[in-house]
């Protein structure tokens, strides 16, 4: 471990939180500076700078725009799927907040009342944000083409005083329109709005105000036409901010919950420290506002920094192809890149030599930042050895909402150890846990858990149900959060994530992470992507199965039995004849969430033979259809 500025700072954050995160708060403007940081005095129910106010919209725009920033690009939207460029500054943005914000408040929205949000990748989407910080209403985004089931339980749970929604979202090959799926949801809730907005989309406009509705409809347009700017509300720093339902529930969904003043601390911190990115630079984060990537580093952090972010309508490929990451750096001077590993395995497995790299200068890209499923040695030396920049794995969860782990390129780079996101970041106390709760060996797997309490800007409960957020994360372990997620730590300290528990294989009465499984599948020359599912299995109680999606210039019709016998033995020579792994299956796509995580759940539970939970998140669910048939079978 180092003996500089990170073991510094995180041994500090540790064992005098208050000092630390007390020195951190400086870097935002209260209302009323909180004088103590951690208030402790109703375990588990940790609070933080809980005497202090605040507006966190004030915190992204007004003091900028105030201290001279008012000029620069704040945000820019770049939009392949539609044609569209276009760029607001932050006295541009502020204006539009502040008048959006003005337009909720003549609905009637206050401080602490819900409003829904129902839109793609669009800058009105950001300005309805930031609109509710303003007014410190509390926004409650829904990824924008949710089915009506989806919304209606969020709806339900949320109780919005107005929801917020744009009439479609564009695909590359299709256009969705969302008035009829949020329709749908709206009469399937108990719950009824006051009034709902529309962004009209040229692609497809929605009949508004076409149906007789106990809420008030209307457009984008008209409530700004008339709308007068309003001021900055102050609010708690303990108050929410927003809640985000986490994505695949199913019945009841869970409420994450985040504050304002922990979360503005927390976001502005980690900007310069983990992801060194600092006032005026530029920084591309491809996610989807849905998302808690697309809330904390498209729109909060990078805003509450000075920083220029943007807001990209598009896909790493078929937009119009593998290129499209790249063009983007290069024409806004992107100084650093966020995304998911699997946007990086798309783009090798259509451009495995990155030939549309060429034409592209992205010679002022210092780092590029994966996280959301593991990053897989394999994609990390691609991205390394091509881009020639730092790519660096984090790992954080919708429920923390920043990083757990990181190597921290703004405070101290540390030697990177592909197959790990480095080292705890600072505020969080990781460590491994036996199934008796009691800390392992370095190099000894087991659960991941993190003492409480959780730093400034992670979940303080959900949404209405302490007794379900006690229940679901900090019940196993007394005085631990459960990450839900297995692995170990080296003499080092860096942390290795291998997926989630019930991802965790009992063979035969050894335990096995998928993830090492898929390490070594991964490391083939011609697998793109891999997916390892356990199934069951009435002698050895359950075997691994692996499912791998070939590179381009493979060809599975001709090669494919050769690839599989050869991963088979990869497996059996780096993790062990104990793995058991006797069947490869070569596939032609892996069934994935909109965000890209891997349904491995589902897919088990087909093999199993089970009816398969399907998220309403799935990206593509005829994928699932052209599996059933492989994963039912067995060799």
């Amino acid at each position: 471990m180092s003996n500089g500025a990170y073991a510094s700072a995180y041994e500090q954050s540790i064992g005098d939180p208050n000092a630390f995160w007390g020195a951190a708060a400086e870097a935002i403007e209260w209302i009323t500076a909180p004088t103590r940081a951690l208030d402790d005095s109703n375990p588990p129910f940790y609070r933080w700078f809980p005497d202090g106010t605040l507006n966190t919209c004030f915190n992204a725009l007004d003091r900028h725009v105030r201290d001279g920033r008012g000029e620069q690009v704040a945000l820019y939207y770049d939009s392949p799927v539609t044609g569209t460029k276009s760029s607001l500054t932050y006295a541009e943005l502020l204006d539009q907040v502040s008048r959006f914000a003005g337009a909720l408040a003549s609905l009637g929205v206050e401080k602490g009342d819900r409003v829904l949000i129902y839109m793609p990748m669009v800058p009105e989407a950001v300005v309805a944000m930031l609109a509710c910080a303003r007014l410190g209403a509390v926004h409650s985004v829904v990824f924008g083409g949710f089915a009506p089931a989806e919304l209606s339980a969020r709806i339900e749970d949320a109780k919005p005083k107005v929801v917020v929604s744009a009439s479609c979202g564009i695909e590359p090959s299709r256009t969705i329109a969302y008035k009829p799926m949020l329709d749908g949801g709206l009469d399937r809730s108990e719950h009824k709005p006051e009034a709902l907005i529309m962004l009209q989309r040229p692609q497809l406009e929605a009949e508004v105000g076409a149906r007789d509705t106990e809420w008030e409809e209307m457009t984008w347009d008209d409530v700004m036409r008339d709308a007068e700017p309003a001021e900055c509300v102050e609010v708690a720093s303990t108050d929410p901010l927003y809640i985000l339902y986490t994505s695949g529930t199913t019945g009841r969904p869970k409420g994450i919950v985040r504050d304002n003043g922990g979360h503005a601390v927390a976001l502005r911190w980690s900007m310069e420290n983990i992801y060194d990115i600092h006032p005026g630079e530029v920084w591309f984060t491809a996610s989807d506002v849905g998302w808690v990537v697309g809330h904390s580093y498209i729109v909060y952090a990078p805003l509450l920094t000075g920083a220029t972010t943007i807001v990209y309508e598009g896909k790493p490929v078929g937009t119009p192809d593998a290129s499209a990451f790249w063009r983007i750096i290069a024409d806004y001077g992107a100084r650093a890149m966020f995304t998911a590993p699997t946007a990086y395995r798309a783009i090798k497995r259509e451009d495995p030599e990155a030939k549309l790299l060429a034409g592209h200068d992205i010679s002022q890209l210092r780092h590029v930042f994966l996280a959301g499923e593991r990053l897989d040695p394999d994609t990390y030396h691609w991205a390394n050895d091509l881009l020639h920049c730092e790519v660096v794995d984090n790992w954080w969860q919708t429920e923390t909402g920043w990083p757990i782990a990181a190597n921290l390129r703004g405070l101290e780079p540390m030697p990177i150890k592909p197959g790990s996101p480095s080292v705890a970041v600072p505020g969080y106390d990781v460590q491994i846990l036996d199934e008796y709760g009691a800390p392992v060996p370095a190099g000894v797997d087991g659960a991941i858990a993190i003492k409480l309490p959780l730093p400034p800007g992670t979940l303080p409960t959900l949404w209405q149900d302490d007794e379900r957020y006690v229940g679901g994360y900090l019940s196993v372990y007394e005085g631990y959060y459960l990450t839900g997620d297995g692995g170990m730590i080296d003499e080092d300290g860096y942390i290795y994530v291998m997926g989630r528990t019930d991802d965790v294989l009992n063979v035969a009465g050894h335990r096995l992470s998928t993830g090492s499984i898929e390490a070594a599948l991964a490391g083939h020359p011609a697998v793109a992507e891999c997916a390892v599912i356990g199934v069951a299995d009435d002698f050895k109680g359950q075997v691994p199965r692996g499912l791998v999606v070939l590179k381009g210039g493979y060809d599975a019709a001709t090669q494919g039995a050769q690839i599989a016998k050869e991963l088979v033995q990869r497996v059996r020579d780096e993790v062990g004849a104990v793995a058991s792994l006797k069947q490869v299956d070569i596939v032609a796509a892996l069934p994935k969430t909109r965000s890209g995580k891997i349904l491995r759940k589902t897919m088990r539970e087909i093999a199993d033979g089970k009816t398969p939970t399907i998220p309403g998140t799935i990206e593509d669910a005829s994928v699932l259809d052209a599996l059933a048939g492989v994963l039912r079978h067995t060799d």
